[in-house]
């Protein structure tokens, strides 16, 4: 994992560097508490990361409010939204991760990802 704290210069290099990479696992990753040693209780974290649908990911390490978004940078907005007025610790995670938590994200990425399902199944059952 990878830590960084959300500031103007740091978003924008993010935000420059949120080319599209294919998800890493088919498996999920479990995210757990953060190390105290690393990031204080006292400062909101966030996981950003992609889900097996390649779909970025922005989860509170709490549980208590998270999103799916299109675009990295999105989902790292979302997480500075998120934690206002304070800053906010970011941890990237290398494994995919699924949101267990109610989407508050982009609300049409849910229908989204079921009309692309549908048409990788229809897509499919051509080619037979």
């Amino acid at each position: 994992m990878t830590l960084q704290f959300c500031e103007d210069a740091a978003l924008a290099a993010i935000a420059l560097q949120a080319a599209r990479r294919p998800p890493e696992a088919p498996q999920a990753a479990a995210l757990g508490p953060i190390d105290p040693d690393v990031v204080s209780a006292a400062i909101p974290a966030f996981f950003i990361g992609r889900n097996r649908a390649g779909l970025w990911v922005a989860r509170e390490a709490r549980g208590r409010v998270g999103g799916l978004f299109l675009f990295k940078s999105s989902a790292i907005d979302f997480a500075h939204r998120q934690s206002r007025p304070q800053r906010c610790a970011l941890v990237f995670p290398t494994e995919t991760f699924e949101l267990d938590i109610t989407n508050r994200g982009n609300p049409l990425i849910v229908l989204a990802e079921q009309a692309r399902r549908l048409i990788a199944r229809v897509a499919t059952r051509q080619r037979r």
